[in-house]
């Protein structure tokens, strides 16, 4: 789960990282009050989505003067920011944070992140803060300085102090930058995250550090001990049915493509998005409906993927182990009761109760097609999809 970046500064500030003065607000009248409880002559009016890459988008401002908070606001809001992180479509503003302006004397990127491939918190850190890290790291990798920090043993002072030679801070500031990280790190183990980011993470010409942005994910399998946090969440900032999926405890996630896919088993789902690729196609979505899938549950994906309106094609891709194919098969046939399939669709199934799903949909007068391996069901709906776009 993701959140705003004024909910990444709301908890950056319970666990002592420096923010920046400011507060959210959803109308110019409202960005106008906010704006007059700042001391700072400088205002910041910032658009509040879920993706970076505002500021070049037009949804960051800076007020010189109080008065033109008001105006900034109601240019910002309701605008469709369009960013490298939101797709062609963008994202609507509805919501802004009025934030005072920082002196600043430099400006550092900082995240930390879980990092699976040596099962440890990695620190990343540049002088290059306020731009693209993905450039920074392609075009010059030798100002990115990394650190891993594993979890049986924690952050110790000697990684702040690593980091902060590294980006070459003076020795004044070794010792509240080595803090810092420290605060950062107790705040991504304590509220479950998986990603915490500041770019920029400025240190001020008053010598201290200020996180100037907030970027924060949540491991979805954790919020359930964090009340807090889970009311942080947005379902503005969501796809509709990547909630309506959420709703019923399926791995959901849409993407451009035209080929649906439901599949059990994020190993297999991913793997029958490349074969679908290597046939020709574009997989519409990721959907893992999970080893213990119901046929209730099945029925609920199979909805949800025919109310993508970019689906053009189905391909069912199921390998019996825990759950059934034949539990597969009658979710489907339910599912073809109450909504009009009007595109192709095969099936291949393979493995507990094969057999019996595939006489269940011979027998229920479906127009469908079945695959007896991943590579034939994905040549074939490829093909079928192709026919029935044009």
């Amino acid at each position: 789960m993701n959140v705003h970046e004024f909910q990444a500064k709301q908890l950056f500030g319970k666990f002592g990282v420096p923010v920046p003065r400011g507060r959210d607000v959803w109308t110019p009248a409202e960005a106008e009050d906010a704006a007059k409880e700042l001391s700072s002559p400088v205002t910041v009016v910032k658009a509040q989505i879920h993706a970076g890459g505002r500021g070049k988008a037009g949804g960051v401002k800076i007020a010189r003067d109080k008065s033109q908070v008001s105006a900034m606001a109601g240019e910002i809001l309701g605008k469709r920011l369009v960013t490298p992180q939101t797709g062609a479509a963008g994202k609507e503003v509805k919501r802004l944070l009025i934030e005072e302006g920082v002196n600043i004397a430099h400006e550092f990127y900082l995240s930390l992140l879980v990092d699976r491939g040596t099962a440890s918190i990695a620190v990343v850190a540049s002088r290059e803060g306020g731009m693209d890290i993905e450039e920074v790291a392609a075009k010059h990798p030798e100002k990115i300085i990394k650190v891993l920090i594993d979890p049986v043993t924690g952050y110790q002072p000697f990684h702040g102090r690593k980091l902060a030679f590294g980006l070459g801070l003076s020795k004044e500031t070794i010792g509240p930058f080595a803090k810092l990280i420290g605060n950062l790190y107790r705040l991504l183990m304590e509220k479950d995250a998986s990603l915490v980011e500041i770019n920029p993470l400025v240190l001020t010409a008053e010598g201290g550090f200020i996180a100037l942005d907030g970027k924060m994910s949540f491991d979805d399998n954790g919020l359930f001990r964090h009340e807090d946090v889970r009311g942080f969440r947005d379902l503005d900032e969501e796809d509709p049915l990547e909630v309506r999926a959420s709703e019923h405890n399926l791995n959901y996630v849409k993407l451009d493509g035209t080929i649906g896919c439901m599949v059990n088993g994020a190993g297999l789902a991913m793997a029958t998005m490349d074969v679908i690729k290597l046939a020709g196609g574009e997989p519409a979505n990721f959907l893992d409906v999970g080893g213990g899938a119901s046929k209730e549950t099945v029925k609920e994906a199979f909805q949800i993927l025919l109310a993508d309106p970019n689906v053009k094609g189905v391909f069912v891709n199921i390998f019996g182990g825990i759950v059934r194919c034949d539990r597969i098969a009658g979710g489907i046939i339910e599912a073809a009761k109450e909504v009009n399939v009007s595109v192709p669709l095969v099936i291949r199934l393979d493995g507990t109760n094969a057999e019996e799903g595939k006489k269940m949909l011979a027998e229920s007068s479906l127009n469908l097609e079945v695959a007896d391996t991943m590579w034939e069901g994905a040549k074939k709906v490829v093909g079928l999809s192709g026919r029935a776009g044009r």
